[in-house]
């Protein structure tokens, strides 16, 4: 029997429950015609949460409600859950995490947001200081995530969970590129938590906000029908009604036309001959003979007027002490090169049988140069050496042909792993 949660579709408390239950295996179905504003005014719900807040879980024993608690529930369902961690520090970290994602992040994203979009007033002072608290917050989470990919343990707990969700509204409305690339590692955590199978069948792609969300202005309260003057006073009228007119608002805070959505330079380059699809395809199916079919395949459809190679070396491979955490990392800057995935090919190989290890990596770009975007909007671009390759230089060429097939001993040491992005 699946548990029912009421909630709306796209509450990020509700959110939490969701993918606890996707990791856990429980059945958690969200409600059938639920409608915020009149399902949770009803009787029958108020006799499951008296104030009225979603979410609310119904069980078999009886309905649960605050959405930390019912992620609690959930995960308990299943027996040894690795959610709850393996011991009992485990545990005490994960609910402390826990704890400060509600009271440290929700919070101030919170203050930050909500007054923005009318549920609370709006005062420049307060909303100052909530930045301000949350930069804080950020910042002692970003020092935890320096050297760890999760925050407890290597793999998901519940406690990721609960902080991507609390971290979801802000990457959305408010938090935009500028503002969190002061915390580097939040964004490789969230943008690799959004991305994990069970997260994004709950979520969906999730978009960081391009600028901050404007503030909502309330309507203002009708007017009461005005007073019959005398007839012998109509200047007086006149002059009053003047003075009773509202000032009219800063024209920076009317609202601009949607305007559309700028074309990608790279859509205006020359055509080229060469099919950047067709050769995904290739080297997708490939499966024997790859030098012989797939790298000569490469190098009869390149085009180097119309695409460019280049070498990339991560600038600090003396932090490669710990192999998971190495290949997360790879991992996640794939993740947040989806946006040139129309315009790219890239390998990525992680070298060595003992830390500290390299990671070195080949990249086809359309254009002559690494495309400005990907530079403006991948952080991780900054962490690597870039080198276009020279193709006229057999030994470089030679090298391209290596990386794309996965060549070992590369450069006289063993892989560690090889990742596509394609």
């Amino acid at each position: 029997m699946a548990l029912i949660l009421y909630a709306g579709k796209t509450n990020k408390n509700a959110y939490k429950t969701q993918i606890a239950a996707e990791y856990s295996g429980v059945d958690v179905k969200l409600a059938e015609n639920f409608e915020m504003g009149v399902t949770n005014k009803t009787h029958e719900f108020l006799k499951m949460n008296p104030i009225g807040k979603v979410p609310v879980l119904e069980t078999p024993e009886g309905p649960v409600f605050e959405s930390n608690a019912i992620a609690r529930y959930v995960t308990r369902l299943k027996a040894d859950n690795p959610l709850y961690g393996s011991s009992l520090i485990d545990y005490a970290r994960i609910e402390q995490w826990m704890d400060f994602a509600a009271t440290e992040i929700d919070a101030g994203i919170s203050k930050w947001l909500y007054p923005r979009l009318g549920y609370q007033l709006y005062l420049p002072p307060a909303e100052e200081a909530a930045i301000s608290a949350l930069k804080r917050a950020l910042g002692a989470l970003n020092l935890h995530l320096t050297s760890n990919t999760y925050l407890v343990g290597h793999s998901v707990t519940l406690a990721d969970i609960i902080m991507t969700c609390n971290l979801y509204p802000g990457f959305s409305h408010v938090m935009t590129k500028s503002f969190t690339s002061e915390f580097p590692h939040v964004e490789r955590y969230f943008w690799t938590m959004v991305n994990q199978p069970n997260v994004k069948k709950v979520v969906g792609d999730v978009k960081q906000a391009e600028s901050v969300v404007p503030v909502t202005r309330k309507p203002s309260q009708p007017k009461e029908p005005a007073q019959s003057k005398p007839k012998d006073e109509p200047k007086k009228e006149v002059k009053e009604k003047e003075l009773a007119k509202p000032k009219a608002e800063p024209a920076a805070e009317e609202e601009e036309a949607p305007k559309p959505k700028p074309k990608n330079p790279l859509d205006s380059l020359p055509p080229s001959k060469m099919i950047i699809d067709d050769w995904k395809r290739l080297y997708s199916n490939t499966k024997n003979n790859f030098r012989e079919v797939a790298i000569k395949g490469f190098w009869e459809m390149y085009d180097p007027e119309g695409y460019s190679l280049w070498f990339c070396d991560y600038k600090y491979n003396d932090e490669n002490t710990v192999s998971f955490v190495t290949l997360n990392k790879v991992g996640g800057f794939l993740q947040r090169m989806d946006l040139a995935r129309k315009y790219a090919f890239g390998k990525m190989l992680i070298i060595g049988s003992e830390p500290p290890f390299k990671v070195k990596g080949l990249w086809l770009f359309r254009g002559q140069e690494i495309p400005q975007f990907i530079i403006d909007e991948c952080y991780d671009m900054e962490l690597y050496e870039w080198t276009k390759v020279d193709i006229s230089d057999e030994a470089q060429k030679e090298r391209v042909s290596q990386m794309i097939e996965d060549h070992e001993p590369f450069e006289g040491d063993a892989l560690l792993d090889a990742k596509c992005f394609k």
